[in-house]
């Protein structure tokens, strides 16, 4: 405990009084024309240096002032990842206000409840589809006196498009610079930074506004475990009402002074990998699972002898992988093995897939899949696994690449204490959790108690080397008639290994067994059938097809081989659909909403008991 404390003690020190204002003042003075953000344009890319970005933040700054910004009050945010995104984000916070980015798929109801919750005075929205999502409740915040327009503003007294909105800005900038400076030097540390929203797995989200006080500490905490290089480059392509996004690609390299690339299509993600190369990637479990069905799709069509050649090199990784977990060392055979493969196969991969510079991989929000976590294994890549909570700033406890455990999210941060509490549940304590949640205080009671540990919901243990393991939510562990207590998260983490289910959803509440609901992978059957000379048209007809079926199957027995007998599927349902956050199966973050698929599937869920 006082290594801990002493820890926590030091990055207080190291951060006292900082604001991210003052950092960026700090990243534009030390190297006025290293790169800073880069946008896509055709042929290319356009960038931004830190002195031209902080320029252009002051002048943002001085246009929110001009639309009327009172101190304290919110800017929300809806479009994809860009410059301007970042650009306005911070120019909320040095014209003394708070940013609130807002998950693009969310419904206009939910877009209403978070911009009346917040207080939203002004909005930035990217375009016409971004406006179609505020449209319909405009009338229901009359609170919300401007909307910026990146695009598409519409001739209305209410909307101002983004260029004139900069013009607005220089123009007061020139007129007032002294106010607009006064405006940033008085914001402090423990003034809040920015309002997130829990992406709403039940219920209307909860806004977690999080201190200057409290991204630092994350901040210092992130660059300790990762060991990042400064000024190396990054993707920026998750959106920036999370959490992790938020903290990685606008926070961090404010300090490391990187140079970050905004990917603003999802489908050229691959593409934009190969080009920027990055130090560091984090993806959210799907996004890991996605690219791993895309090699195996590619690999599937090679030559049997290519195949296996392959496979034995991937053996090769996965076995220095696994020998570098903490505790262990890589044996001259293994390693030497390794160095064979490496050399004739997984370098060339990791090179064509963009990542052969990357020194730290991260995964968070959801389980990740054992078998994703060794597949890329194989290729010589480490996925870490980390843990956190929009609550705690983002992750408190993390694997990192000289100290990890595939199947864990690592050990607690520095100056992070981590406990598991009598009836099981994870608890944490340290300066990056937030003090509570907006307009909530019965919820925030329920967050923190009296001596100021967070309880985060989730069920988890802690081993002998401090390395944390999370077995699933408080709330959604499957009980059964017979009184098993189940992680539904476990079965459905071993149904996902085969890479032609997509989605899974095992039930079993009250149940005498569980059961399971499975979608298809959209990236990897259509190579799957093509391979097997399968005929098809959708992927609702795929899903009916006998060879499909039967395969699903044996994906279901080869899960149910490696879970406990009262962890067992027994039936099952393959859906013609794909859950996706716009079917709203899933959160933006990619979690299952479980109640609305109970609820959406109740028939099925039912059918497959009566059956």
């Amino acid at each position: 405990m006082a290594g801990v404390l002493e820890e926590r003690a030091a990055i207080e020190r190291e951060i006292a009084g900082r604001t991210v204002c003052a950092q960026l003042e700090e990243a534009a003075e030390r190297d006025a024309d290293a790169p800073a953000y880069s946008d896509p344009v055709e042929g290319g890319w356009t960038t931004l240096s830190y002195a031209e970005a902080r320029r252009r933040v002051l002048e943002i700054a001085a246009g929110f002032v001009a639309l009327g910004l009172g101190r304290g009050e919110a800017v929300a945010l809806m479009m994809v990842n860009r410059s301007e995104h970042v650009l306005a984000d911070l120019g909320a916070v040095h014209a003394g206000g708070v940013s609130c980015s807002v998950y693009p798929t969310f419904a206009p109801e939910q877009v209403a409840f978070v911009a009346g919750d917040v207080g939203a005075r002004i909005a930035v929205l990217g375009g016409p589809e971004d406006l179609a999502r505020w449209e319909p409740v405009l009338q229901d915040l009359p609170g919300l006196r401007r909307i910026v327009m990146l695009e598409g503003a519409p001739a209305d007294d209410r909307f101002v498009g983004w260029d004139d909105f900069l013009a607005l800005g220089r123009e007061r900038l020139a007129e007032d610079p002294a106010s607009i400076e006064a405006r940033w030097r008085t914001v402090t540390a423990d003034d809040a930074l920015t309002v997130l929203y829990t992406s709403g797995t039940t219920g209307n989200p909860k806004g977690v506004p999080l201190t200057h006080a409290n991204v630092f500490f994350e901040v210092a905490m992130t660059d300790r475990m990762a060991g990042l290089p400064e000024r190396g480059t990054q993707i920026s392509y998750l959106t920036y009402a999370h959490i992790a996004e938020r903290v990685l690609s606008l926070y961090l390299p404010l300090f490391k002074f990187s140079h970050t690339y905004f990917c603003t299509d999802l489908a050229q993600l691959g593409a934009v990998l190969g080009q920027v190369r990055p130090v560091l990637f984090f993806g959210v479990p799907r996004v890991w699972e996605k690219m791993m069905a895309r090699l195996q799709a590619l690999t599937s069509t090679q030559p049997q002898e290519r195949q296996e050649g392959a496979r034995q090199a991937m053996a090769a990784g996965l076995a220095y992988v696994e020998a570098r977990q903490y505790g262990r060392t890589p044996s001259p055979e293994v390693l030497a093995a390794y160095e064979r493969a490496d050399a004739e196969l997984l370098s060339v991969v990791r090179s064509l897939i963009g990542l052969d510079n990357a020194s730290w991989l991260g995964s968070a929000a959801a389980p990740m899949p054992p078998e994703v976590q060794r597949f890329f294994a194989g290729l010589g890549l480490c996925v870490l696994d980390v843990y956190g909570m929009t609550e705690t700033s983002g992750a408190f406890t993390a694997n990192a690449p000289d100290r990890f455990k595939l199947g864990t999210v690592g050990q607690a941060g520095p100056g992070v204490e981590v406990r598991i509490a009598d009836d099981g549940e994870i608890v944490t304590r340290s300066p990056a959790n937030a003090r509570g949640y907006l307009n909530r205080p019965e919820a925030t009671a329920e967050l923190l108690d009296e001596d100021g540990w967070l309880h985060t919901g989730d069920v988890g243990s802690v081993d002998e080397d401090g390395f944390v393991s999370i077995l699933d939510r408080k709330k959604e562990l499957i009980i059964t008639a017979g009184g098993e207590n189940i992680s539904p998260a476990n079965i459905e983490n071993h149904l996902k290994e085969h890479p032609l289910v997509g989605q899974a959803l095992a039930y079993g509440d009250g149940r005498p067994y569980p059961v399971a609901i499975l979608t298809l992978d959209g990236d990897f059957a259509p190579g799957w059938a093509l391979s097997r000379g399968i005929e098809f048209t959708t992927l609702a007809g795929l899903a009916e097809h006998p060879e499909v079926l039967k395969e699903i199957e044996g994906a279901v027995a080869a899960a149910n081989e490696r879970l406990a007998r009262v962890q067992q599927v027994k039936r099952w349902r393959l859906l013609p659909v794909e859950w996706t956050p716009e079917t709203q199966e899933l959160t933006p973050s990619l979690k299952l909403k479980r109640r609305v698929v109970h609820a959406r599937y109740a028939e099925v869920i039912d059918g497959l008991y009566s059956s």
